[in-house]
Order: C-alpha cells, then sequence, then structure tokens
C-alpha cells in the first residue's frame, strides 16, 4: 500500500457520519449525563469536559467490544464513572470503598433536589461513594446497576448510600452565592470591540497564525489560515458578544436577537499568551451546556441556530 501523510477527507466524513449516528443513539440519556457529570465533579466546567471525554471514549471504544450494548444509559454512565475515578487515582486522591457494613435503612429529606447540595457533594464524600449515591438516589439506577458502575457490591452499594444520606443530612448546604469579579485581558477587550463592529481583519490579527480553534462537538481548527478557509470564510454572524462570569470562570457569551429579547447563541473561551489569542474555544455545538448556562445566566438559548436545531 502506497504511505502518504494525508488522511482523505472521505475517510473523515465516514468517521463523522458514524460519529453523528452514534451521538443520536444516546442523545435521549445526554441531558442525564451532563447533570450527573456535574455533580460527581462538583464543578458545571469539570462535568461539561468529563461529559465530552466520556461521549469520545464511548464511541471510541465501540471497535472493542465483543457483543453488542443492550443498555445505553448503563454504558454510558459507567464510562463517566470509571472515567472520573480514574482522574482521580492520577490527582493521587484517595477514592475509597464500598465496605458491606451492617447500615439501618435511612430515609432521605426533600433537600436532596437543591443544587446546592448536589454540586456540593464531591467536597464531602468520597468519589465512589458519590458515585454511588447519584446513581441510585438521583438517577435510580438499582444497587446491582450501580454496583456494576462503579466496580463495587449492591450489599457495599446499599450501605454506602445510607452512610452518605445521613452524611449530606448533618451538613449546611446554606451558603451565600458571590459573583466573581475579573479584569478583562486587554487582548479580549480588543477581540470583544472587533467582534461587536464587525471588524473581522481586526479581529484576526489578535489569533496567532498558529491558533487552535474548537467548536466542542463540531469541528477544530489549527491554524489561522484554516479559520479564515472554514469557519469564518462568511465573515462574523452580526451579534453582539458580552463578558460574564459563568460558574466562577470569566466567559464571552454571543447574544442573538431572538423574538423575546437576547438569546444566548454561542459561549466562548480564549486563551492569550504573548498578546495573542493562541487558542479559541467555542460551545456553539454544546445543547446540554448552553441551556444549563442559560438558565445560569437568566438568558434564553437560541434554539434554531444552523446547522443547529433543538426545537
Amino acid at each position: 500500500m502506497e504511505q502518504t501523510t494525508t488522511i482523505s477527507n472521505q475517510l473523515v466524513d465516514d468517521a463523522r457520519s458514524v460519529k453523528n449516528s452514534f451521538d443520536a443513539l444516546v442523545s435521549e440519556f445526554s441531558n442525564d449525563l451532563w447533570n450527573y457529570c456535574k455533580y460527581i465533579t462538583g464543578s458545571a466546567w469539570d462535568g461539561e469536559d468529563l461529559f465530552q471525554e466520556t461521549l469520545i471514549k464511548s464511541f471510541g471504544l465501540l471497535p472493542q467490544r465483543w457483543s453488542e450494548i443492550t443498555d445505553k444509559k448503563y454504558y454510558l454512565f459507567r464510562m463517566a464513572t470509571n472515567t472520573w475515578l480514574d482522574q482521580c487515582r492520577k490527582r493521587n486522591r484517595e477514592i475509597g470503598m464500598l465496605n458491606e457494613t451492617s447500615e439501618a435503612h435511612y430515609e432521605f429529606s426533600d433537600k436532596l433536589a437543591l443544587q446546592e447540595i448536589l454540586i456540593s457533594l464531591d467536597s464531602h464524600l468520597p468519589p465512589k461513594q458519590t458515585a454511588a449515591f447519584l446513581l441510585m438516589d438521583v438517577f435510580r439506577f438499582s444497587a446491582e446497576e450501580a454496583a456494576g458502575i462503579v466496580r463495587s457490591t449492591p450489599g457495599g452499594i446499599y450501605a454506602a448510600v445510607q452512610r452518605a444520606r445521613r452524611k449530606i443530612e448533618s451538613l449546611d448546604f446554606m451558603n451565600v452565592k458571590t459573583k466573581g469579579e475579573f479584569q478583562l485581558n486587554p487582548t479580549i477587550k480588543a477581540y470583544l470591540e472587533a467582534f461587536n463592529t464587525g471588524d473581522l481583519d481586526k479581529m484576526l490579527s489578535l489569533f496567532s497564525d498558529q491558533a487552535h480553534n474548537e467548536a466542542f462537538s463540531g469541528f477544530q481548527e489549527f491554524s489561522k489560515e484554516e479559520m479564515v478557509k472554514g469557519s469564518l470564510r462568511f465573515g462574523l454572524p452580526g451579534h453582539s458578544a458580552k463578558e460574564f462570569i459563568l460558574w466562577g470562570k470569566p466567559v464571552i457569551v454571543v447574544l442573538a436577537e431572538g423574538e423575546h429579547g437576547p438569546e444566548i447563541h454561542d459561549i466562548q473561551i480564549q486563551e492569550v499568551e504573548n498578546g495573542k489569542i493562541v487558542a479559541h474555544h467555542s460551545y456553539f455545538f454544546r445543547k446540554e451546556f448552553i441551556m444549563a448556562a442559560a438558565k445560569e445566566l437568566g438568558y434564553q438559548p437560541q434554539l434554531i441556530k444552523p446547522p443547529v436545531d433543538w426545537s
């Protein structure tokens, strides 16, 4: 076979088609999976990263399967859980063991519905116990299913959940939320000005020639030249952009004018080094992320924005 340094467009298109089919198959569990990733990591940002890695690994490992997957939800949650526990181990974090001890049944109060509790579990429970509690009490897996997901036993799961319920009931989660403050980077300030005035040339001048442009779950471009020929070939979208603090991190929110007011079109994060944008990250295609961010920021999400239709 003749050696080549290129990967053909045909192979890329075929891979994209198969990936789109996989995404459609698992889409019914995407919202639950995103929330699970957020709760188990204790952060919307870490949860988003875990969610994306889970989908990539879930798809990428399909060729290693010897039999069909009969429970898509179980497969996805198991992949997310073990990906997170592996990350904890790499950080030398003790994940804990789910020992089978005699534990009296404990009925949990309705405080469980509070987001403050669920997003704070990672700060108060070992990772493996957090997973067991979420799987059984929030996402309604059986003890047997949860045992398979976290690699324990049903008895260990049951005991861990009872201990978690008592621990959580004893904690005070009534924390006052404060809005973060940040100093806008001069390069990002110039980017906003260029974006809002529709000055594409000025905006491009702020990017390094080797800039990485990634729209999560959409596409990647590995240079300014690829951006000009690809995602920016039709210019800027003509929307407005503003800086916000989202879950403790500065972001740029692109707002499109909707029927009932501004709607979130995109959320972006830029990395700047030596006065140049070296990486640009877009959440344009990330439905679960955009929906949660819109709720957090008090805006409506833009549901129809070609090629995306979330209506």
